[in-house]
């Protein structure tokens, strides 16, 4: 694959949706989780898309249940979860699966581009964060730790 844009995530509802829709926007790309010490994140993440979506930014969240089983939850379980405790509007995807052999391809693209803590391509938990361009290309992978908050000055830079 050339670039992000040639990526197709499954929504949560379980249509499909061509990265190439986000072209020319800044994303955030976030695997989550909804039994997780950082799922609380998700209030974080909503508040950066509804403060910058109307400059061209949107969040895109990817549960995955590699971590300790964290999202074990089906489609709907999931989205009323992030519905009902946290009012997630953002775009969630169905479960995906971040390392090994079964990763889905925009994971395996997205590793390849911008490493991790000390070289590590592998994601290391929920909540890591990719930060995306307006062309598409990786700006910044932040750490699971690192509070939706914190990427506010890097969002406002590339929008």
């Amino acid at each position: 694959m050339a670039d992000v844009y040639d990526f197709t995530a499954e929504t949560n509802d379980g249509a499909q949706a061509p990265l190439a829709d986000y072209r020319g926007q800044v994303m955030l790309i976030v695997n989550t989780a909804s039994k997780c010490g950082f799922t609380p994140q998700y209030e974080g993440l909503e508040t950066l898309w509804r403060k910058y979506r109307d400059r061209g930014f949107v969040v895109l969240g990817f549960p995955c249940n590699q971590f300790g089983g964290q999202e074990p939850g089906d489609a709907e379980e999931i989205r009323s979860f992030c519905s009902l405790n946290y009012e997630v509007d953002f775009p969630l995807t169905r479960k995906i699966e971040v390392n090994g052999p079964g990763a889905d391809p925009l994971y395996v693209w997205l590793k390849r581009q911008k490493r991790g803590l000390l070289g590590s391509g592998a994601i290391k938990w929920n909540f890591t964060k990719f930060l995306l361009d307006r062309s598409g290309r990786v700006a910044h992978r932040y750490a699971p730790t690192v509070h939706p908050k914190a990427l506010e000055s890097a969002i406002e830079a590339l929008l």
